[in-house]
């Protein structure tokens, strides 16, 4: 068995963000990875070692200044042999430059042309800047995430950069190059971070619609104010997270904290929510968040410890399923999604695991 995308060529015109993560994830399902870097660094205002730029490794490296004709006529003739480009400058820029669409086409009609930014291609904001935070902002995510009172929690960069923006850009790219080795004809893929957030937030706004969620932070089912789907501090300083929805689960949760749920409010009574978050938060500030993990070890009670990054290379399960692998010394993720049989190529099959 090979990879999955072996024999699959990219180039990757140096970006922040979700380009290289979208590079990344092709990578490591089989492709080759060419990236495009400027002849100096980019400024993005924060020291970097590329030895942690975890989502480079693997890549072959080029340095082309686009600004100049030689440059570009390079550019050009690696577009020749590629079978996508992933690129995440504002929308026009790549047509400034003389290498837009048309021109790349002329070299290579299959090419598969990947652009990401945050606001897409077309429309008003489309030449506004921003960041994960703002796109998250405009539709409607950030205003979901935190507790009732005061501003929206700011989350990881996860969403917008990664979930709503790299993984659309990958998913975008095999589907347009699926279709290109079908008809010899590549596409652009438009992949905004903006549009890929509301694809994510489809299930909310049919529950919403529906008349299911409320459009109020901490007032929802999956947004915290659950006592069944939410976080609890434990006596070490540390926490654990429950997410016991279903009856039976949550039937395993109250056996575990010694509660009658006779006793107590019907589990979808949100009127009686306050009240039974503050007698759970009670008891599980009683003991260390390991005390409640092994109180729980084996049951249904959908109870796991909040662990720090620094606590889950050596977590048993990601221990047994080499989740991480280290290259001279540097821990990085170990390829997802997994192919089996196992192919005998994978783009990191060499290193050891950590």
């Amino acid at each position: 068995m090979t990879a999955p995308l072996a024999g699959l060529r990219v180039l990757e015109l140096e970006a922040p963000g979700p380009v290289p993560w979208a590079g990344m994830m092709l990578l490591n399902m089989g492709a080759t990875v060419i990236r495009v870097r400027r002849p100096s660094p980019a400024d993005m205002g924060i020291p970097r070692d590329e030895r942690y730029e975890l989502t480079g490794k693997g890549k072959d490296a080029v340095a082309i200044d686009l600004k100049t004709e030689p440059g570009r006529r390079q550019l050009l003739e690696l577009v020749r042999d590629a079978d996508v480009l992933l690129e995440g400058m504002r929308p026009g820029v790549l047509e400034r430059l003389g290498l837009g669409p048309d021109v790349c086409w002329s070299h290579n009609a299959a090419l598969v042309i990947g652009r990401m930014t945050g606001w897409g291609q077309a429309g008003p904001l489309a030449h506004t800047v921003g960041h994960d935070i703002n796109y998250l902002a405009a539709t409607g995510v950030l205003h979901a995430i935190g507790p009732g009172t005061g501003p929206p929690v700011v989350p990881l960069n996860l969403i917008g950069d990664f979930g709503a923006g790299g993984m659309l850009l990958v998913a975008g790219v095999l589907a347009a190059a699926l279709a290109a080795r079908d008809t010899g004809r590549g596409q652009v893929v438009d992949a905004a971070m903006v549009d890929g957030a509301l694809c994510m937030l489809a299930p909310i706004l049919g529950r919403w619609q529906a008349g299911q969620w409320r459009d109020s932070r901490a007032s929802n089912l999956l947004d915290g104010s659950a006592p069944f789907y939410t976080t609890y501090e434990t006596a070490d300083g540390k926490a654990v997270a429950v997410g016991a929805i279903e009856p039976r689960f949550y039937s395993a949760l109250l056996r575990g904290l010694e509660l009658d749920e006779r006793q107590l409010p019907p589990q979808h009574d949100t009127a009686g929510w306050p009240a039974l978050r503050r007698q759970l938060a009670a008891i599980f500030v009683r003991h260390p968040r390991d005390y409640w993990v092994a109180r729980f070890e084996g049951s249904e009670a959908c109870v796991s410890p909040v662990l720090s990054l620094a606590e889950v290379p050596s977590h048993p399960h990601f221990v047994a399923r080499e989740n991480f692998r280290a290259t001279d010394g540097i821990l990085h993720p170990a390829p997802a999604p997994r192919f089996y049989p196992p192919p005998a190529d994978a783009a990191i099959a060499d290193d050891t695991a950590g």
